[in-house]
């Protein structure tokens, strides 16, 4: 006759197959998709470190260009350092900015080629080696393009307090991508120093990387 108190014995297959749908439940809950609410606040968070001048803004990174090879911020030390993040499907406000880039540094001539602009998609993805290099090529012939891991390009975007999120198209398998879209001055040391609304005119683009060159190293 049992115990009334006796505690059931569980089979060790139940108990092995509880635990691996608990660690798939945890892995889940750790790769999903933050929900619209908690997405909003992470951009809200980002635009408001961005903006206080409290924080760091910025940092040393190492990417990959659209040969393989990889290239570090330091590698352009002794320049001024334009660096943009988009994709290059994207339909309005890259292509913009980008042009507004090129024209600014056509804009300064000579002193242009103290300037080096870059461009970091935030699509890996879709933007292959062959997208990318084609798709600098069309703004300017010393626009770099750099990419890397999806976990690569969140660690440098995040330093930059750059937001960015995929967008499915409703009725198709596509995307776009909604990110924050500001160019970003560096120093000659890779320091950040201010940065680009979109949209900015060319000619005021040109005329503070004419202070900015005229200031010297910091």
């Amino acid at each position: 006759m049992k115990e009334s108190g006796a505690r059931p014995r569980v089979r060790a297959p139940v108990l092995i197959a509880a635990v691996i749908v608990a660690a798939a439940a945890a892995a889940w809950l750790a790769t999903r998709e933050p929900p619209p609410a908690e997405r909003r606040a992470d951009a809200a968070r980002l635009m408001n470190e961005l903006m206080s001048g409290k924080v760091p803004v910025g940092g040393p990174f190492v990417l990959s260009d659209p040969d393989g090879r990889r290239v570090a911020l330091a590698d352009f030390r002794g320049k001024l350092f334009l660096l943009y993040f988009g994709y290059a499907t994207c339909p309005d406000v890259c292509p913009t900015d980008l042009g507004i880039i090129a024209q600014a540094l056509r804009d300064l001539g000579d002193a242009g080629g103290e300037v080096q602009p870059v461009f970091v998609t935030l699509d890996p993805e879709r933007d292959t080696p062959a997208v990318l290099r084609e798709y600098v090529a069309a703004f300017h012939p010393r626009l770099v393009a750099l990419t890397g891991t999806e976990g690569e390009i969140r660690r440098v975007a995040t330093d930059y307090k750059v937001f960015f999120e995929k967008v499915p198209m409703p009725g198709t398998k596509t995307y776009l991508i909604d990110h924050t879209a500001y160019t970003f001055l560096l120093d000659r040391e890779g320091r950040f120093v201010s940065l680009f609304p979109p949209g900015t005119p060319p000619p005021r683009m040109a005329t503070l990387l004419r202070e900015q060159l005229a200031a010297g190293p910091r």
